[in-house]
């Protein structure tokens, strides 16, 4: 069955301007053009239509797209690649829209979000310099600190570190929740994990400079409200807690 250039932009959604263009450019181009000059397309250039609107989904640009294709690869190799990368794509915008969620919460909710939270989904170093700019902003303006400045956004690395933070402030949650005290057992073995993580993870930290800086987030405003956004008391808990560890 063939079909003209109108009801091949009505099958796809693309404007009959832009088949005519992909057919300028050799990207689509018709199997026959009828005797009164009708643009006619069968299943293959249908197939090549949509692998190209697969393409032009992740962004790539039409002389990418031509490049790929000029070789003629194998259809269903075409197909289970550009099924890896969307896959990979939904992943990455599902973990984001759960993020920006979550930071609308927290707004309309008057609170703040922790940090390792923040950055759920974050690829790129821009995107993590974004994201960083108003705790960094924070630090600058009260501390003379720049964050960025001083730490050079390594993403891969920030990525891992968020999640870890995320595990165990999840866990550090959990026990408040249970009332388990301070200095109870699970409780400093949750922090000796998280410093074990860190010192082999680049950042060396004792127990006396996790309490110290435990004490800093409780008594800093910005950093305070980052850990009682996701529970209540929790400054105070993690502060006491690292502290009774450092004590031992």
């Amino acid at each position: 069955m063939l079909y003209t250039v109108k009801e091949v932009s009505n099958l796809s959604n693309v404007t009959i301007k832009t088949l005519h263009h992909y057919h300028k450019i050799g990207l689509v181009v018709p199997c026959e053009i009828s005797e009164a000059g009708y643009r006619l397309y069968g299943r293959k250039e249908l197939e090549r239509l949509q692998e190209v609107l697969f393409y032009k989904e992740l962004d790539f640009p039409l002389e990418k797209i031509a490049q790929l294709l000029e070789s003629n690869p194998a259809r269903l190799t075409i197909l289970s690649n550009q099924k890896e990368q969307l896959v990979a794509r939904k992943s990455r915008l599902t973990q984001l829209i759960g993020t920006l969620e979550s930071s609308i919460m927290c707004t309309r909710n008057g609170g703040t979000m922790d940090h390792s939270d923040m950055f759920k989904g974050f690829q790129s170093e821009e995107e993590w310099n974004s994201a960083l700019a108003e705790q960094n902003e924070h630090l600058k303006e009260k501390y003379q600190f720049d964050l960025l400045e001083n730490n050079p956004v390594n993403f891969a690395e920030l990525n891992e570190q968020a999640q870890e933070a995320t595990r165990f402030m999840h866990g550090m949650v959990t026990c408040l929740r249970e009332g388990r005290r301070h200095d109870d057992e699970t409780v400093s073995l949750l922090i000796q994990e998280h410093l074990a993580f860190l010192n082999t993870h680049g950042h060396v930290i004792s127990p006396a400079n996790y309490a110290a800086q435990s004490r800093f987030f409780l008594n800093d405003d910005f950093h305070r409200q980052m850990l009682e956004s996701q529970q209540l008391g929790l400054a105070y808990y993690l502060c006491l807690a690292a502290e009774a560890h450092a004590a031992v």
